[in-house]
């Protein structure tokens, strides 16, 4: 397992962005079926999801957010990063051998609160498949020099 990488507060300035990009597989979406219980044959059964409007199986939009989370836990912020709160807009569909650009962008830092307000957004080529924001608590340079 790779060492998660780690910005302290003090590191972050408005506008940095992070980048991820994953292809979804057959596998991670009934991985995800059985880690969530979301056994919604939309995302499993290829005929169910044929008579649907997406006229095909679709991956959970949960599984996408997830990248989201990948970002802010491994890359930017990194280690010691806390989720405080997470929206997410879901406009368009993922599918199997899709592959996700998820990038996220600091745009607001309260350095007395330690809240980072991030741009979080999924892309399937040009296509925004996810448009959300979130607020990081992010560990200070000085606090663990302080510890």
């Amino acid at each position: 397992m790779a060492e998660a990488e780690q910005y302290f507060l003090e590191d972050l300035a408005v506008g940095m962005t992070a980048s991820y990009d994953r292809v979804v597989t057959e596998e991670m979406i009934e991985q995800f079926a059985e880690v969530s219980g979301d056994f919604n044959p939309l995302h499993l059964d290829e005929e169910y999801a044929k008579g649907t409007m997406f006229k095909g199986r679709i991956a959970h939009g949960i599984l996408s957010a997830g990248f989201i989370s990948k970002i802010f836990g491994t890359v930017m912020p990194g280690k010691g990063s806390v989720y405080i709160s997470q929206t997410l807009r879901f406009l368009a569909p993922v599918r199997i051998g899709d592959t996700v650009t998820t990038t996220v962008e600091v745009v607001e830092i309260n350095t007395e609160k330690k809240r980072v307000s991030f741009k979080a957004r999924c892309r399937v080529g040009r296509t925004v498949v996810i448009d959300g924001d979130a607020l990081i608590m992010v560990p200070s340079r000085h606090a663990k020099q302080a510890a």
